[in-house]
């Protein structure tokens, strides 16, 4: 029992119930307000993530390769390696941006972005890009952030099926 809770109990019965009723009502607003967040949190990144992705390939793949190849024409990479990376990123970047945005597999994807960033860290920092590397930072505290918190993932698709299958249970 809660130090508040000890406090109520301890209250005459018409004073404490109202305050108790006040303490439930705002403890049910802030967990809304958790979930709301991580719910504006979650599709935030994904629809970066995911018109990163998109806005690549509708440019033409071989358009951002290039200019890749170009940026990376210093670093100790074979620029056949930095050329088949960027022909990949951006459908990996679609294809996560997506599945984040709308909560589908969300702790693997969670970790598949982590993975993606860690690995454009790894290259803007072997490019000696710290600009870049400071802002994958970002994407990365949010990632984390997201996987860490995932249990106030109930604004999803995930959670509409966990919910269905728990129903389906019942029956």
């Amino acid at each position: 029992m809660t130090p508040s809770e000890n406090y109520l109990k301890r209250l005459p019965s018409d004073i404490g119930g109202a305050s108790a009723d006040r303490i439930d009502c705002r403890n049910a607003n802030r967990q809304k307000d958790v979930v709301l967040a991580y719910f504006l949190l979650r599709v935030t990144i994904g629809t970066n993530i995911f018109i990163h992705g998109l806005s690549r390939i509708l440019a033409g793949p071989s358009h951002f390769a290039n200019a890749l190849v170009l940026a990376f024409q210093h670093a100790p990479l074979p620029s056949g390696l930095v050329r088949l990376f960027a022909l990949i990123l951006p459908c990996a970047e679609s294809v996560v941006g997506l599945l984040v945005l709308i909560g589908v597999r969300t702790r693997l994807t969670l970790v598949a972005g982590s993975l993606l960033i860690l690995t454009l860290t790894f290259g803007a920092t072997l490019n000696q890009d710290w600009e870049s590397a400071g802002l994958q930072l970002i994407y990365a505290a949010v990632y984390a952030s997201l996987l860490a918190f995932r249990h106030q993932n109930t604004l999803s698709i995930d959670a509409l099926l966990e919910r269905n299958s728990f129903k389906g249970d019942r029956l």
